[in-house]
């Protein structure tokens, strides 16, 4: 299942391997820079590479020993399967606008590795320049960029058999040292639809807009669900939940719709899914997702940002917040306050599937989008997220992961 760490194989003599958020109680560890410093003082005198593996990564460790020896570990080295931009997208602000494909950066599910020596030079210059972004949002391409250092530093350097096919492919034998289990994580039975209650945040000005996109493709998934807005239409409808609506921030939507759910005046579920009107979601997928969690352990599940991790900030489930006191953030600090963890999967995305390196998506199986600009979310809901309905639900989920943008 895919949980909020990476694992992390040190390669020595043997290999020891350390699992990412049980090296130190700081909340930016996930972000891997902050911890640089901690990898190049414990490990750089004994070690020769850092790997960097996700969960599902896949390792044949004698491959992977006989691929690394082809590379002097003397030098500088930055070694993935690269990954790049078919158009400038606001996940990586615009970077490269001009040409994104020119700008490479690895694959995480592929693992990645460091050579010491840039680990111990990475580490010098995190420990003397602070980082230069307060938000964390794509780390691959965050880490990538913090490598390059304007051309100062080594581009990512391409390596075949760092490979994320299926484990049992035939492309993968004998050549790769790598692969990838990419099927949908499920732990047992599918949740019930009667464990789940939906709550879709919107306004007046948005009924007929998106509304009904979202009732042509994912609302007869949901058992409970209920439309939040500034204004109460019959016809959707929607209930007013006496907050106005704003342009930035939509905190006092969200903790009154939390209130709601708390109350008598809802059926009373094991999770709470909120979502905006512009999300696009396979709720029998999350379904499926969600059976490796305990609905009675505190847990909060999504794709997670971060704000001033290098400088003791916290981590957050984005939903597409605003800029001035958004709710996803605050709610991330509230989280943060109480000291409970928010829980990453790749499979929530906070745009749009034009926004994400192809490759990327070639061996998902995504649960979410977000934002309709530019496209139609209805044909992206088709493309992306809808299955089979007549098929099982622990084999329909993974057709989609061949899909092709």
């Amino acid at each position: 299942m895919t949980l909020p760490r990476f694992v992390w194989c040190l390669f020595q003599k043997p290999p020891l391997v350390l699992l990412l958020h049980s090296l130190s109680d700081n909340e930016g560890d996930w972000s891997i820079l902050p911890l640089l410093p901690y990898l190049s003082h414990s490990f750089g005198k004994n070690s020769s590479w850092i790997v960097f593996l996700e969960e599902e990564t896949n390792v044949r460790m004698t491959k992977l020993v006989q691929v690394l020896a082809k590379f002097d570990k003397n030098k500088e080295w930055f070694l993935g399967k690269p990954l790049h931009d078919v158009e400038s997208t606001i996940i990586h602000h615009y970077a490269f606008a001009e040409n994104p494909s020119i700008f490479k950066y690895p694959d995480f599910s592929a693992a990645w590795a460091l050579s010491i020596p840039l680990v111990v030079r990475l580490a010098s210059k995190v420990k003397d320049e602070p980082l230069k972004s307060d938000f964390t949002i794509d780390l691959k391409h965050e880490v990538a960029l913090y490598i390059w250092d304007n051309g100062n530093g080594p581009h990512l350097t391409a390596v075949p058999e760092l490979c994320t096919e299926p484990e049992d492919s035939p492309q993968t034998l004998g050549r790769c040292a790598t692969t990838l289990s990419s099927d949908l994580p499920v732990c047992g039975e599918p949740v019930k639809k009667e464990d789940i209650f939906v709550a879709v945040k919107t306004c007046k000005k948005f009924h007929g807009e998106r509304v009904p996109v979202i009732k042509k493709t994912w609302e007869k998934d949901a058992l409970f669900l209920e439309y939040y807005s500034d204004h109460a239409d019959p016809s959707i409808p929607t209930i007013d939940i006496g907050v106005p609506n704003t342009e930035r921030g939509h905190c006092g939507k969200t903790f009154a719709i939390l209130q709601r759910f708390l109350s008598s005046s809802v059926p009373k579920t094991k999770w709470l899914v909120v979502v905006d009107d512009d999300t696009l979601i396979s709720l029998p997928r999350l379904q499926a997702l969600l059976s490796c969690y305990n609905p009675a352990e505190p847990v909060c599940l999504g794709e997670r940002y971060g704000y001033g991790l290098s400088q003791g900030g916290y981590s957050y489930i984005t939903g597409g917040g605003g800029n001035d006191a958004p709710d996803d953030m605050v709610l991330g600090m509230c989280l943060n306050a109480l000291g409970l963890p928010v829980t990453h999967s790749p499979l929530f995305h906070q745009a749009r599937p034009e926004d994400y390196a192809r490759d990327f998506l070639a061996h998902q199986v995504p649960i979410s989008f977000h934002k309709y600009w530019n496209i139609d979310p209805v044909a992206v809901f088709n493309k992306w997220l809808k299955d089979d309905s007549a098929t099982p639900a622990s084999d329909e989920l993974n057709k989609s992961a061949k899909t092709e943008l």
